[in-house]
């Protein structure tokens, strides 16, 4: 198994690994021991405008391709992913400590998403109408509009790489990405595909660094649109700074997820489903269960169960497949969500499981653990019920019925997931109707739609203008030319908007008549 020590993570810069000289770093770490396992540069402006005007160089002669050309690359690209899963998921089990039966499925689903991406020229495809006038036809075209930028979180190195990159270079435009500091291995690893498959210089470049980057998108006319995923102050700044810009922006914010428990529950179905949503990645993704809201009638039942199963999560290294749940990110993160268990209890909630100081072997002593933590009797009002903890801490309440749930819903400022447990087809499509988030599950834990939809929530969990991933994917990359074509019939013959066909009296023809001599 190769070992992460040393790492001198690079930028990735038409086609070359660059080393900026002089460049500032930050320290990458290994939070499943909280050893220090490399470097990784804060580029500079100079270094984000290389990376621009490589991308902008690249965009011509890449539109131009051929689209089965384009095509080429990404089933290249596809299947160099297949053939370097295991790396791919090493790298992201080592730097972001998602644990690797998760790193795994993070790669498998990536798979998926390049398989979409690869249908491009079905879903590319424009539209035509006929008739308008005489001889006069309207034409949609969709075409790549230029050079976009985009910034990926620490949570989903991976996935947020593909619900961008492939569908920005499958359509035409070039692309710079810039990791999170946190989590950049995978996008090394990535950087080496692109050299595998010979992706044309320019097409993707990497970067690294901080908001200094993307800073330097904003003004710059040869930028054409910014995507993030990240907090909702984070894209609330990006799309203000866009707007100014003229740029277009695809910006995924925070979320505060709830499960909702009716009296028709199936138990162990929604325990099993309660573990992976609230718990899996140790609770950092954006549609990890946050709220469970049950209705009395099985309130002191579930509470019991969801004890009992978090107990029994296994949590230390992320590459110990013995392991349920890893670490959280960072030192600071670790700090972050004690401090609102600590808020918690002050404010009033029961703390029935305290995941502080969970046992973890004891290589991993100095990793950033949080194990399964769990608050009973939370209100709506307290704070550990309103804000994005981004850890595996979880606030079960009580409510009267299904309306008090949508209630709770309504008042959240954030809008991305919301998961109902129940076989009553009433409270089904009431929930579906009724709940104001951008996506909706029903019996499953993570409403994480399938590649083949747009993923996104609304209110302050999205803002631009459109979601990841499907067709939302392909209209955010592409912009509507229209042609109106009227057909000119040969010199001489030309069609007049009455319809008649007028000629020139030279060129008319001889009238013979048919009747016998």
């Amino acid at each position: 198994m190769e070992t992460y020590h040393d790492i001198r993570i690079k930028n990735f810069i038409h086609g070359e690994w660059v080393e900026e000289r002089g460049a500032k770093t930050t320290l990458l770490f290994n939070p499943s021991t909280g050893e220090q396992i490399g470097e990784v540069p804060l580029s500079s402006v100079a270094a984000s405008e290389q990376c621009t005007e490589s991308a902008f160089a690249a965009y011509d002669p890449w539109r131009k391709l051929p689209l089965a050309k384009r095509m080429a690359y990404l089933f290249d690209m596809r299947q160099e992913i297949i053939n370097n899963e295991e790396t791919l998921a090493m790298a992201i089990a080592v730097d972001q400590a998602k644990h690797i039966s998760e790193a795994r499925g993070e790669v498998r689903r990536i798979v998926e998403i390049f398989e979409i991406a690869c249908s491009i020229p079905s879903l590319l495809q424009g539209e035509t109408l006929q008739g308008i006038s005489t001889n006069i036809s309207g034409r949609v075209i969709k075409e790549p509009l230029g050079v976009y930028g985009g910034v990926a979180p620490f949570n989903f190195p991976a996935l947020v790489f593909a619900w961008f990159v492939p569908f920005a270079i499958g359509v035409g435009n070039t692309f710079i990405f810039k990791p999170s500091t946190q989590s950049p291995l995978f996008m090394q690893k990535t950087g080496e595909i692109f050299q595998t498959i010979k992706l044309p210089p320019g097409v993707v470049n990497i970067i690294h660094g901080n908001r200094t980057i993307p800073g330097t998108w904003y003004d710059d006319r040869r930028i054409s649109g910014v995507c993030l995923v990240g907090s909702s102050p984070t894209a609330t700044a990006m799309a203000e700074a866009c707007g100014r810009g003229g740029k277009r922006s695809m910006l995924l914010g925070g979320a505060k997820n709830i499960l909702v428990a009716m009296e028709d529950v199936q138990p162990d179905l929604f325990i099993e489903n309660f573990i992976h949503s609230c718990f899996g990645s140790a609770g950092q993704r954006c549609l990890a269960g946050s709220i469970v809201a049950v209705v009395p009638e099985v309130y002191d039942m579930l509470l019991e169960k969801m004890i009992q199963a978090g107990k029994n999560v296994k949590t230390g290294d992320a590459c110990d497949p013995d392991v349920y749940m890893g670490p959280v990110i960072s030192a600071q993160a670790k700090e972050k969500i004690e401090n609102y268990i600590e808020i918690g209890i002050k404010e009033g909630s029961t703390l029935v499981l305290d995941g502080r100081n969970p046992e973890v072997p004891e290589k991993n002593r100095n990793g950033y653990f949080v194990g399964p933590t769990i608050f009973a009797d939370v209100t709506p009002c307290r704070t550990i019920a309103k804000e994005e903890i981004f850890g595996p801490v979880v606030s079960v309440m009580r409510i009267k019925d299904i309306d008090d749930a949508l209630a709770i819903i309504r008042a959240q400022p954030f809008g991305n997931g919301a998961c109902i447990f129940t076989q009553n087809q009433y409270y089904t499509e009431h929930f579906i109707s009724e709940a104001n988030v951008g996506m909706v599950g029903i019996n499953v834990g993570i409403c994480a739609p399938h590649p083949y939809l747009p993923f996104g929530g609304i209110k302050d969990s999205h803002l631009g203008t459109n979601k990841v991933q499907g067709k939302d994917g392909i209209d955010f990359f592409t912009q509507n030319k229209i042609a109106t074509v009227r057909v000119a019939p040969p010199s001489g013959h030309y069609v007049g908007s009455a319809g008649a066909t007028t000629q020139d009296s030279s060129e008319q023809p001889t009238v013979r008549s048919c009747v016998a001599s």
